[in-house]
């Protein structure tokens, strides 16, 4: 009689631990997305063969960018407290993610920008999050620094033919 007590017993035991990392307990990109989509009642487009083009990008750049996620949020409701978003995407991030950037616009359609970076070995995570009016788009990148800094070097302009008298 008391086996037949303990089945039960552990059952529940074992039951607890997956319901508890099931629910909610999602972070990173996939947490940031779904916890957005919950909060403000929006589904997210997520762009198809991203891994596809994860690995063009990854190859193109010369291993400068990879593991590219993104999601696109239309018809996303154009008043919004950035605090609170901050506070979602923050909350969902996990540890590591350090806010660098966020930029409020208090004009008509609340455009929000944020911008999380985390070191990732030799890489460094990009997180950033942008709405603009009725769109909000969330982007998680992996870059190389070095590579980032050689391609932007390329595009710099010379100023020897600009004249300081102008």
């Amino acid at each position: 009689m008391k086996r037949f007590l303990w089945i039960p017993i552990c059952l529940f035991a074992l039951a607890v631990p997956v319901v508890v990392l099931a629910g909610g307990g999602q972070g990173g990109f996939d947490g940031v997305v779904s916890s957005i989509e919950t909060r403000y009642h929006a589904h997210a487009t997520r762009v198809p063969f991203l891994g596809i083009i994860s690995l063009i990008a990854r190859k193109s750049t010369h291993e400068g960018v990879g593991s590219l996620d993104v999601a696109e949020f239309d018809s996303f409701p154009a008043d919004i407290d950035g605090s609170e978003l901050s506070q979602i995407v923050e909350g969902k991030l996990g540890s590591g993610w350090e806010r660098i950037i966020r930029e409020t616009s208090h004009r008509a359609g609340g455009e929000q920008t944020f911008i999380f970076m985390r070191p990732e070995g030799d890489r460094m995570g990009l997180f950033i999050v942008d709405k603009d009016h009725d769109e909000l788009d969330v982007v998680q990148v992996s870059v190389d620094p070095r590579n980032l800094d050689q391609s932007i070097g390329q595009y710099t302009h010379d100023d020897s033919d600009h004249d300081e008298s102008d």
